[in-house]
């Protein structure tokens, strides 16, 4: 590869490729699943190039793999012009060869970007922030199940076989020996993420059987969520290396916890630095309030986009760790809107009610829009709820079926995320969900059959 474009290489992938020849270069976007999709080529090539091309028909896909139509728009699958973000550029350290991953920028042939992409609709929520002199802040935590191998979708999932011969432990959170049962996965995490220069803040032991957390340093939300996009495929790499899977499914495991990807925000005053959710006497302020209130107010409305599929709704359990409600709280972990013990200068809401299945541009998206409408609105929130939440009133759809029709009728949000897109993925969902409702479960099977 061309030395002048390797010295415009993060620090992370120059240091990868020192001493070192690269083969091949995975150019990526994500679709609205969050999946990886693109092309791989020679280095030699993509030196050569300054973009390629992809159907826009990539973003009507679901996740089974059919193609949504929408009535009135033309199917005739034009190409999209992908250009190399080489900031993104990092290592897939788990591949035979030398191998970088560079996400890509999606625009049409006029140069516009394209409003079905989900990293673009991040940037657009992210633009209406900087618009106004913002600077919005996000910090993940990553929940995720390493499970026993499983081909057989009929079979339930189960626990993977730890290093002591035992199958993984439930009820077990925090602790030191059930993380080494597995030991060997999390040192490749470890690995294949200094070699990607990702920061990891932390990895724990959650409290389902082989569920672990990872925690991940504030910022752009933009770069985190094209970090969480590489960690979902580094985790799985890690995890295949040990003959188990990892899995980010919200409710893989009946009777156990769901997995949850928390968003921690702050909004930070970009002229000046200054966290605008705490005042000079280190106090909140009303716009710390305000966007709490947005949270409360629209959260509703997005719960199509952090809850994205009919298995995510199980998560929402009363006593199970996930939050049922949007009422707020300082420190209480049964609300469904948290506010973390820190400093003035940390102060940040937690909304906990996004899964680990969402795609991380559009969840992050989502939430941050909800906080900016109420910012826009002055929306003040209810009083902060003190004691246990899971005795309050359920806020949000329990089912996707009742989130889709409210994502539909959401204009405020739709405005900032992008009518072409939230007509998109409307449909696409509509058709996810369409295809689940022929599905007939086992628990049909074994109690309508014969009783009814």
């Amino acid at each position: 590869m061309d030395s002048a474009l390797i010295e415009r290489l993060p620090e992370a992938a120059q240091t990868y490729l020192r001493t070192r020849k690269l083969d091949e270069v995975e150019c990526i976007i994500a679709d609205i699943a969050g999946v990886a999709r693109g092309k791989a080529m020679p280095a030699s090539k993509f030196a050569k190039q300054s973009h390629f091309y992809l159907p826009n028909s990539v973003f009507l896909q679901t996740i089974t793999g059919d193609w949504t139509q929408i009535p009135g728009m033309a199917y005739t699958e034009p190409d999209m012009v992908l250009t190399p973000d080489l900031s993104t550029a990092t290592a897939a350290p788990w591949t035979a060869d030398w191998t970088l991953q560079v996400i890509h920028d999606v625009q049409d042939q006029e140069g516009n970007p394209v409003q079905t992409a989900p990293r673009n609709v991040l940037k657009r929520v992210v633009e209406r922030f900087t618009a106004q002199g913002l600077t919005p802040i996000v910090a993940p935590e990553m929940e995720f199940y390493l499970v026993a191998p499983n081909i057989d979708p009929a079979k339930a999932v189960e626990p993977p076989m730890g290093r002591s011969g035992r199958r993984a432990a439930a009820r077990q959170a925090y602790s030191m020996s059930a993380v080494d049962e597995y030991g060997p996965v999390i040192d490749d995490i470890y690995d294949f993420a200094e070699a990607q220069g990702f920061e990891i803040d932390g990895i724990m032991q959650e409290g389902g059987a082989g569920q672990v957390e990872l925690n991940m340093g504030h910022g752009d939300p933009v770069r985190l969520a094209d970090e969480i996009f590489f960690f979902k495929r580094l985790i799985r790499e890690a995890a295949l290396r040990h003959n188990c899977y990892a899995t980010f499914m919200a409710k893989p495991i009946q009777d156990e916890p769901g997995s949850a990807m928390h968003l921690h925000h702050s909004v930070v005053d970009t002229a000046t630095g200054r966290n605008i959710f705490t005042d000079s006497n280190g106090q909140d302020t009303d716009t710390f309030l305000h966007f709490i209130g947005g949270l409360q107010r629209h959260v509703p409305s997005i719960i199509a986009l952090i809850a994205p599929y009919v298995n995510s709704f199980r998560r929402y359990v009363p006593d199970f760790a996930a939050p049922i409600n949007l009422e707020w709280g300082r420190d209480n972990r049964t609300t469904g809107l948290r506010v973390p013990v820190s400093g003035p200068d940390a102060r940040r809401i937690e909304n906990r009610l996004a899964g680990m299945d969402c795609n991380p541009y559009l969840a992050i998206a989502g939430s941050l829009a909800c906080g900016l409408l109420g910012l826009q609105e002055r929306q003040m929130p209810l009083p902060a709820f003190e004691g246990d939440a899971y005795n309050s009133d359920e806020a949000i759809p329990r089912t996707f079926g009742a989130a889709l029709p409210l994502f539909a009728e959401a204009t405020a949000v739709h405005d900032l995320l992008g009518e072409e897109f939230c007509k998109v993925y409307q449909a696409v969902k509509e058709t996810e969900y369409n295809e689940f409702l022929q599905v007939i479960s086992p628990w049909e099977r074994e109690h309508l059959l014969l009783n009814v």
